[in-house]
């Protein structure tokens, strides 16, 4: 028998076959595949598709002219898939330990066992009739059938998830639940959370058709939570989608409604929001990176005392800034702040520590909204009636917290001493008290936390939760942790390829320096010439994103194109120059550096760099009057001094170099500040006090090599002022 390493790589290969049309390797392959699966109606649908596919060659073969050839052949495709979907998950059931399969092996020994869609549907409506009836009884009573309830939904999301194909009866039971008056709204979301599970291991027309109608349901949670579903399911199936036309003619049409583009551009901002969250948490982590920088820096721009990006450090426009605002883009961050979408890592990092609960050991529960009707908060609710328990009551209906952390903070206070409850309750943010207390703003809160935004952005925040702190994270795919480029998916694309949706996108992914991901978007606009509006600030951010890459060439090239659609802008030509010089290309960082010398002839950077790129040309002289004047400008300026030492090494004003040297030396010396005044030294004839100068050069370098690859660097310069040849390798052994 198969391992479940050995079925997932069989049935990748077969997709990857399927993916690029291999249609006929792909038969062979599944058919390879079912001589270990002991299913024999898929044997016989396979053998079926064969047969329909070689009429359909024969046909060919024979110049039959059929104009229904591609619509049948993608739906050979389809259904070829589908098979070895099947043959997967069959396979899988006898020798995967996941709990999906272990659900699916596992025959149920509970009175539910025989209980389908319609039946539990009944049961569910009514819950709420048999609820008033207890409370006319007893508390007991009343538990009683809330964990009936409980127990019922567990069986109805273990069902939804591994039901891997719904047939038409499954299908029409399903509508019904949509259609029905009496089910809970919480019970409803748990089930399209359930069918979300199903869709990422199994892919099901049915299931997505019946997500899609679940977004034209009348409430708003059920239509957020439905279509960040679908959001997920087409991103994980975007391969597979084009081999449907009628899903995409029926997204199409749901799409004409201006409120669809909307939800969805807005649920793809979220997303990539959520995918911030680990990056924020690593942070501190990752500061050892500038560190890493230096030592990785150019020596020749070292020698200046300039690391190779110092001058791109809080190098963005401040224009994007201000064009931000004017677009309405500053307006739409700032209401993702208060929707906690940036504020999520603080939330994220505050409850990852209490997820360990024994009701976060069942998967459904990560995706069952807060209730008060949940048996457990019932039961606490009820028994404690005090001022501060009300207060922990709104908190817990409201809208800061997502429905999972809702339950950790409801259990880790639960678990307090009442002095701790008490105690912990009235730290709560004074102002968040004040609003959720106040009668007067009752409404306005309500209505906020009833905003798509707010709902979809609170489910996503779950489901983050869900797939980075479950105990049984690693059985399902993470999708936070994938590439999101949802403009790319064949249903999505007629909805978010828009200038007005990928340009904020764009935007978002400057302000996380999420560099790659701007350039693509950005190069993807332009390919569409889409740039007319703002096309220079974009192509002054294309460029910024290809020089934070180190791609200086793409960088210049971007940046032209700004330059010539906005002539003579100082941050432009800034960095035109940075461009240049970084890419050698001295005598052109030169005509831009005096370009924006000309509007800012008081910028020591400007002057440091002019000065640095004439010296590497050769015009020591003139490099020497900008190192002058920048030693006025700035007080005991070590780049100036080491600016003026090596331009008059250069030009045989030894007496001066060794000086300015020296003053460096009494002040911060780097190691190349000691070889050169090692240089300076040997030329000067004074080798002891080269080999001094030398050796402490040795001594605070990182290593030997990192001196030898310095001082090669150097060899051309000490020839020209005399310096033997043979006696150089004479030199390192004396040292």
């Amino acid at each position: 028998m198969m391992n479940e390493k050995t079925i997932n790589e069989q049935y990748a290969y077969i997709r990857t076959l399927l993916e690029g049309q291999r249609l006929k390797e792909a038969l062979m392959q599944l058919e390879s595949l079912l001589w270990q699966c002991p299913n024999w109606n898929l044997r016989t649908q396979l053998e079926q598709l064969q047969t329909s596919y070689k009429y359909m060659l024969d046909y060919m073969r024979q110049g039959v002219n059929d104009p229904e050839r591609w619509n049948v052949y993608r739906k050979l495709l389809a259904d070829t898939w589908s098979i070895a979907d099947q043959s997967r998950l069959l396979m899988l059931d006898n020798s995967s330990s996941r709990y999906y399969h272990e659900v699916r092996r596992t025959p149920r020994t509970d009175g539910l066992a025989a209980y389908d869609l319609k039946k539990l549907l009944h049961i569910l409506e009514s819950f709420n009739d048999d609820l008033a009836v207890s409370g006319l009884l007893s508390e007991a009573k009343t538990l009683e059938v809330m964990k009936r309830h409980e127990d019922t939904l567990k069986f109805l999301f273990l069902e939804g998830w591994t039901n891997s194909s719904w047939n038409s009866q499954e299908e029409e039971d399903a509508k019904a639940m949509l259609a029905s008056e009496q089910l809970l709204i919480d019970d409803l979301c748990l089930f399209i959370s359930a069918i979300m599970l199903s869709l990422m291991e199994c892919f099901d027309l049915r299931k997505i058709m019946w997500l899609l109608d679940a977004y034209s349901h009348p409430n708003i949670n059920v239509r957020q939570r439905a279509l960040v579903s679908l959001v997920i399911i087409f991103h994980i199936h975007r391969n597979r989608l084009n081999l449907y036309t009628e899903l995409l003619k029926r997204v199409d049409l749901i799409a004409e409604d201006p409120f669809f583009q909307r939800d969805v551009a807005r649920i793809y901002q979220q997303m990539l929001l959520c995918q911030e969250t680990e990056k924020i948490d690593k942070k501190m982590r990752e500061e050892i990176i500038p560190e890493m920088l230096k030592n990785a820096s150019s020596m020749r721009d070292t020698r200046f005392g300039i690391e190779e990006n110092e001058e791109e450090n809080n190098d963005k426009n401040p224009d994007w800034e201000e064009a931000i605002e004017k677009s309405g883009l500053g307006d739409k961050l700032r209401e993702m702040n208060e929707l906690q979408l940036e504020g999520a890592d603080v939330y994220m990092s505050t409850f990852a520590g209490l997820k360990s609960y024994p009701f976060f050991r069942e998967v459904h529960n990560w995706f069952y909204p807060f209730t008060k009707q949940q048996s457990d908060v019932h039961n606490m609710l009820k028994s404690k009636t005090n001022e501060k328990n009300s207060l922990l009551d709104i908190l817990l209906q409201s809208g800061f917290f997502s429905n999972s952390d809702k339950y950790s903070l409801f259990f880790t206070i639960q678990q307090l001493p009442k002095s701790q409850q008490d105690m912990m309750l009235s730290q709560l943010n004074e102002q968040q008290v004040a609003e959720l207390t106040d009668k007067s703003n009752a409404d306005t809160l309500k209505k906020f936390f009833e905003r798509p935004g707010t709902v979809s952005n609170q489910y996503l925040h779950d489901l983050y939760r869900f797939f980075k702190l479950s105990v049984r994270r690693h059985e399902f795919r993470d999708i936070f942790k994938e590439k999101l480029d949802l403009h790319h998916i064949p249903a999505l694309d007629n909805v978010l390829y828009w200038d007005e949706i990928l340009f904020p996108i764009a935007d978002f992914y400057i302000k996380k320096e999420r560099w790659n991901e701007a350039i693509e978007i950005y190069e993807e606009l332009e390919s569409i010439e889409a740039l007319d509006k703002n096309a220079a600030e974009c192509y002054q951010k294309l460029g910024f994103a290809f020089q934070k890459q180190r791609k200086y060439a793409a960088a210049i090239d971007a940046y032209l194109k700004a330059d010539t659609l906005k002539p003579d802008n100082i941050w432009t030509n800034r960095h035109l120059a940075t461009c240049y010089r970084l890419n050698r290309n001295y005598q052109a960082a030169l005509t831009y550096y005096k370009k924006v010398e000309e509007v800012a002839p008081n910028d020591t950077n400007v002057t440091f760099y002019i000065g640095s790129c004439l010296s590497e040309l050769g015009l020591n002289e003139e490099a020497l009057n900008y190192f002058f004047k920048l030693d006025f400008m700035e007080n005991n300026s070590i780049r100036a001094w080491r600016g003026i030492g090596w331009c008059s090494f250069i030009g045989l004003k030894y007496e001066q170099a060794i000086k300015y040297y020296e003053k460096i030396i009494d002040h911060m010396p780097l190691a190349i500040d000691f070889m050169n005044a090692g240089h300076v030294a040997w030329v000067m004839g004074d080798i002891q006090k080269a080999a001094v100068f030398y050796g402490k050069a040795i001594t605070i370098s990182d290593s030997r090599e990192q001196f030898l690859e310095m001082f090669h660097k150097d060899e051309g310069a000490l020839l020209k002022q005399g310096i033997r040849e043979e006696d150089i390798p004479l030199m390192l052994d004396l040292l």
